[in-house]
């Protein structure tokens, strides 16, 4: 007849078997496994009867079992030979049977936490702090609703009044100086601050009326919200280094130059030559000279409605017509009333930084697919254009059209000259033709897609916006904390390949369980498929089980 076994191991566990006694000798028929405390020990012993009962799969918590110790397997090892049997009570209360008390996803935490730390965040000593950059990663929802998704995630937590007073300490505690030090120090290490990005967006607020920071300015959204403009300087993988807070109404292009400055400024890197990347919508001639000035090489786009001066000689002795792929090296003006283009020689000129000191390098580049997509653009902006015209759709301001009192009327030569420059893309430079040929400038530049990609990741992934907060030191607290988000996310992805939204989506499911049996309390982790294990291997983490 089969019975429940308990047995001492060597390394003082007890493990649980069923066997039976043939003519004096005991045959083990099942090894259920073995326990290191008296929960496990409650669960072993459950299997065990159920298998001695008739082979069950599952177990049945539903029948009430009197609650068995760990202490009262006999221990004959050498070491604990000499120490007493502990007492033993007469009869062992009974136990109800064994309950689920609740799950929590403790393994994401973990990981979050374990690269948070790998990064060197921990310098910023605020446990709040680190929990808020979590939740936002996992579930970006407002600070009240924090609380539920860092309980979901295994997290003791504490109240919003707490939170919000943690915040406070965020600008006075310098917790985005601290963050942006240790984001320096990864991009060193990972070689990326040979090239620098920038860009700008708009983040809104659910509120109606302005204040001195939250302006009606541009949306890029078209929204008439009160709205800050953030710009946000990355490495060239887009690994996040600078964030910088403006007022709802300012212009971008006055941006960059503060947020290169302060860059510049807190990590005394004032003499260290660097490459600075900009869209369009930093060209402006003050910007250009202010980056000049300050020592750094920058490589800006241009706006195609420069290309007729730009490339003015090539115009005149080659007309419109270019070549797939064609690149041209030439220099552009950097005050309108100025010329610096000669049509009397067909060769482009070259920029010089000595002999001309009032011009920058300026490159052009032509693309067949370009100019094929901008042949769409442009053929529904003149059937629009002649639509007006023609009375067919309702008068307002469109491309192509001119205005005279009531009259309007298509703009032929403002068409024509559109249709000479489409497949054409502009960047303007100060890095010599002897430093970096137009091939490589060309390409850095197309780098910009990494900031894009980051900007795009706060805006979705971390819900950067909308925004709730009031004063500006909140509003600034939660700028450095997705910010301190959009780091560790990045650095996920890079060592994984996989996107944050991705890995939290694959690991969150795995919970931990807390359970209740045998009259004793425990955690048991859960079981990790390959693929989520593979995620751990890759960010270098051991959960230990």
């Amino acid at each position: 007849m089969a019975y429940v076994r308990k047995v001492r191991t060597t390394s003082g566990a007890v493990a649980v078997q069923v066997a039976r006694k043939d003519q004096g000798r005991v045959v083990i028929l099942a090894h259920l496994g073995s326990a290191h405390t008296d929960a496990e020990l409650g669960i072993l012993l459950d299997a065990a009867r159920q298998v001695v009962a008739g082979g069950q799969a599952a177990l049945d918590f539903e029948v009430a079992a009197r609650a068995q110790s760990m202490t009262e397997v006999a221990d004959f090892r050498a070491e604990r030979s000499l120490i007493a049997d502990p007492a033993k009570p007469a009869v062992a209360p009974v136990v109800l049977p064994g309950r689920t008390m609740g799950t929590c996803s403790r393994l994401l935490y973990d990981v979050l936490a374990g690269v948070y730390d790998w990064l060197g965040f921990g310098v910023v000593a605020d446990d709040v702090f680190r929990d808020l950059v979590i939740a936002r990663i996992v579930e970006p929802t407002s600070k009240a609703d924090a609380e539920r998704v860092l309980t979901d995630l295994g997290v003791s937590t504490v109240c919003y009044r707490t939170m919000a007073r943690h915040l406070d300490l965020v600008g006075p505690g310098g917790y985005r100086d601290a963050i942006a030090t240790k984001c320096f120090d990864y991009s060193s290490d990972c070689g990326g601050l040979s090239l620098l990005l920038h860009d700008v967006t708009t983040l809104y607020f659910e509120a109606e009326n302005e204040d001195e920071r939250r302006k009606v300015g541009f949306s890029k959204e078209r929204r008439i919200d009160p709205q800050i403009v953030v710009g946000l300087l990355v490495d060239r993988t887009g690994f996040p280094l600078e964030i910088g807070c403006f007022e709802g109404n300012t212009a971008e292009t006055t941006t960059i130059v503060p947020i290169i400055t302060g860059f510049l400024e807190r990590h005394g890197l004032q003499d260290t030559p660097m490459v600075v990347a900009a869209d369009a919508g930093m060209l402006s001639q003050s910007n250009l000279k202010a980056l000049d000035e300050l020592g750094l090489l920058f490589i800006v786009g241009s706006r195609v409605t420069k290309a007729p001066g730009d490339l003015e000689s090539h115009f005149h002795w080659n007309g419109d017509v270019f070549a797939d792929g064609q690149v041209i090296d030439t220099v552009t003006p950097r005050h309108g009333n100025t010329k610096v283009n000669d049509t009397r020689l067909r060769a482009e000129p070259v920029w010089d930084r000595e002999h001309d000191s009032g011009a920058w390098r300026a490159i052009w580049s032509y693309s067949a697919k370009r100019a094929r997509r901008d042949q769409k653009t442009l053929a529904a902006q003149e059937a629009r254009a002649r639509a007006i015209v023609a009375g067919d759709k309702k008068a307002k301001a469109a491309r192509f059209v001119k205005v005279r009192g009531d009259d309007r009327s298509l703009d032929e030569a403002n068409l024509a000259r559109a249709q000479s420059l489409i497949g054409l893309k502009g960047y303007v430079t100060n890095v010599p033709i002897t430093v970096m040929p137009a091939a490589e400038v060309i390409a850095k530049y197309h780098d910009l897609w990494h900031v894009e990609k980051s900007f795009r990741m706060s805006k979705s992934d971390l819900r950067g916006r909308p925004m709730f907060h009031h004063t500006r030191a909140a509003i600034e607290a939660h700028l450095t904390i997705v910010f301190t988000a959009l780091a560790v996310a990045h650095s996920i992805q890079s060592r994984t390949g996989l996107s944050i939204a991705k890995v939290v989506k694959l690991l969150r499911p795995l919970r931990s369980a807390t359970i209740n049996i045998n009259g004793a309390t425990q955690t048991f982790p859960p079981a990790i498929p390959d693929a989520q294990r593979q995620i751990l291997t890759d960010l270098g983490i051991k959960p230990g089980y």
